[in-house]
């Protein structure tokens, strides 16, 4: 893997983060049970891309 595609992988490792929490602390927040359980959904799909991309290194 090239120093480009790393850092390419690593900043998408931090967005994935990123997005995690966000949906994380979003879902806990929200009253609305059909749009909290969408969100968690939400969480779910960045953990899984977030796995996608940490298998690459």
């Amino acid at each position: 893997m090239t120093n480009k595609e790393l850092l390419y992988v690593e900043d998408a490792l931090g967005h994935e983060t990123f997005m995690k929490s966000c949906s994380f602390q979003t879902s806990n927040q929200l009253k609305d049970t059909t749009l909290s359980s969408y969100v968690k959904e939400l969480e779910t799909i960045h953990n899984n891309l977030f796995n996608k991309f940490l298998n690459l290194l």
